[in-house]
């Protein structure tokens, strides 16, 4: 029997967690049934409590206490006890949860925001082939990888995203859908034309913003009229940052891999629209039987019986 996910990830403040609420809230309006997984140790507020929580495996604090962590350490070290590798050591606890689950069910894993768990650290391509491929749950799984839209005001910043997503991307070997999230901080800010070039990122957006700087921006300089090196701004806008930036760009553009959809989460359209994107990459719709309305109530009864 196969089963259907969307593993939610991206840098810290993409709006992860507030995405995920925002799904699980249209699927319930849609009388769709979902299995809510939080794989965030950090996190504590939930607008709906997760189904499985990795908190009731391990306890982030007891890391960080142990070895003496912060958050991100505790979360990305390379001790067997860290979070996500103690799950990668205990997956029967995921596999039993998600294993009853039928068809029907959309299951959302809300990941951590250190990017370098499916960027660069191979604990989370080694998740990803367990739910899919090695394991016996065969998720169809697609990722969608937030990064705040915010990002298109400072272009190096926004290109450096798109290259963890496109990273991310290959490292995972599943159907992705990347988001620009929080679109609602940008309306009225950038216009709408001008948002739409960053859906299909190249570099002409980087030789624009070298303009944009030169006029804007003062630099200050030290003697000899070079860069000062303890100035941050200046380093920032130098010929050195630039030449980086425009290289990134062209590797992006070279592999032409990655767009971005637009998402505000306060929108139902909006966040339709993205699960509509997930729903054809893993090829829910095709694997569903069909429904008489009547059959349909019966299978579903109270929205206060849904599982979250």
């Amino acid at each position: 029997m196969s089963k259907f996910g969307a593993l939610v990830m991206g840098p810290a403040g993409a709006g992860k967690t507030t995405f995920c609420n925002a799904l699980i809230q249209h699927l319930r309006l849609n009388k769709r049934s979902c299995f809510y997984v939080n794989l965030d140790p950090a996190a504590e507020d939930f607008s709906y409590e997760p189904d499985l929580d990795i908190k009731d495996l391990i306890s982030l604090e007891d890391v960080m206490e142990e070895m003496g962590l912060g958050p991100n350490g505790g979360t990305i070290s390379t001790d067997p006890h860290q979070p996500p590798r103690f799950l990668l050591q205990n997956l029967d606890f995921l596999t039993n949860a998600l294993e009853p689950l039928s068809e029907e069910y959309l299951i959302i894993l809300d990941l951590p925001g250190q990017i370098e768990l499916y960027t660069h650290i191979p604990v989370v391509p080694t998740l990803v082939k367990h739910l899919t491929r090695f394991g016996s749950l065969n998720v169809s799984l697609c990722a969608a990888y937030l990064l705040e839209s915010t990002f298109v005001i400072d272009r190096a910043k926004f290109f450096a995203g798109t290259l963890s997503a496109m990273s991310a991307m290959i490292m995972l070997e599943i159907p992705h859908v990347n988001i620009l999230s929080k679109m609602d901080l940008v309306k009225g800010s950038v216009p709408k034309r001008q948002l739409k070039r960053f859906l299909d990122p190249d570099t002409s957006l980087l030789e624009e913003d070298d303009g944009d700087h030169s006029i804007m921006d003062p630099v200050v300089r030290g003697a000899g009229g070079a860069l000062d090196p303890a100035d941050k701004d200046s380093v920032m806008r130098g010929a050195s940052f630039n030449r980086l930036n425009k290289a990134v760009a062209r590797l992006i553009d070279d592999f032409s891999m990655v767009s971005f959809l637009q998402l505000d989460v306060q929108d139902e359209d909006s966040v339709g629209g993205v699960l509509s994107y997930i729903d054809d990459a893993i090829q829910y719709h095709e694997a569903q039987e069909p429904r008489e309305p009547n059959d349909e109530i019966a299978h579903y009864g109270d929205d206060d019986d849904m599982i979250g």
